[in-house]
């Protein structure tokens, strides 16, 4: 069971690797001292963790709990506050868990947070929402797909139930109005077979995939298709212009921001970055550079692993 909580995507290019020299029990040690006595040193800890992979940190907090007989996040969280500490919270759970806390999260409570659910059920490979599903069932006794149907409606919870059930096969289902065929569509292909259908239809129809879903759709539907298309397309150009739309403008989106640095850092930060770059002629390094402040934002530029100015 264990095993579920460390499903890898397909790696494209990440810019947090795991540490050559590692030693938990070492690296322990510097993270108790920079908790101990008066005062934290905030940068010990954020050095330290954006250095090491999601599994070195799993082998970190064990390590402590046996030197200090305390739990590492707990003491983590007593110490850091704000964001910086969302941050650093969210680094020290494994990644499957960090999606099935985020869905939980954003479905729990007075209205959801759809974003949230957009974003990660449209961008996670099929073996990796079943392990969502797997570990959202285990640590909150709920089956996700029912608590995402009873939290949405229509279309838009159609094809999040869809993307939930892996359906990710050729289905020659036919429905009567241009939205359920979208759905249809849209839910039950892979990428590959995906990008093949917007090259012809490009081709019959004389305008992209997504100009049709802006026309015939609204609202959270027409978002989640949207994200399904681009992510289709290629993963680390959706999670670029997502992370442009959480900083542009007045205000920073930081939940969106946080959740996708540490979600992407070892999956294709360096592939989101050069989109970034191709996308928004400026680097993700500057932008949240002048977005961000204090401690935080040097943990957000060491997960981003440098400049592409």
């Amino acid at each position: 069971m264990k095993q579920l909580f460390y499903c890898a995507e397909v790696k494209g290019q990440g810019s947090v690797k795991p540490s050559g020299n590692f030693n938990s029990s070492a690296d322990a040690e510097v993270l108790h001292k920079a908790m101990k006595g008066l005062g934290t040193d905030e940068d010990a800890i954020l050095q330290l963790l954006t250095a090491r992979s999601n599994v070195q940190r799993q082998e970190i907090k064990a390590a402590y709990k046996t030197l200090f007989g305390k739990d590492l996040v707990d003491n983590l969280k007593s110490e850091l506050g704000g964001k910086f500490e969302t941050l650093i919270v969210g680094l020290m759970t494994p990644p499957i868990m960090y999606d099935a806390k985020s869905l939980h999260d954003a479905i729990k409570g007075a209205g959801t947070d759809e974003k949230v659910l957009v974003e990660i059920l449209a961008s996670r490979t099929p073996e990796v929402v079943n392990a969502i599903k797997a570990a959202y069932k285990k640590e909150y006794d709920h089956d996700l797909e029912e608590d995402v149907s009873g939290d949405t409606s229509g279309h838009f919870k159609r094809l999040l139930v869809i993307l939930l059930q892996v359906l990710f096969k050729a289905g020659e289902e036919k429905f009567g109005t241009d939205e359920q065929t979208f759905v249809t569509i849209l839910g039950n292909r892979s990428a590959e077979h995906l990008r093949k259908v917007f090259d012809v239809y490009m081709k019959m129809a004389g305008y992209e995939m997504e100009e049709s879903i802006k026309r015939e759709t609204s609202g959270s539907l027409e978002d989640l298709l949207l994200a399904v298309v681009k992510c289709a397309r290629s993963v680390p150009a959706y999670f670029a212009e997502t992370l442009y739309y959480a900083m542009k403008g007045a205000g920073t989106d930081d939940n969106t921001l946080i959740r996708v640095m540490v979600s992407r850092s070892e999956v294709d930060m360096l592939d989101i970055r050069a989109a970034f770059r191709r996308l928004f002629s400026c680097s993700l390094h500057s932008m949240i550079k002048g977005d961000t402040g204090g401690d935080y934002r040097k943990a957000l530029l060491l997960l981003c692993g440098g400049d592409d100015a």
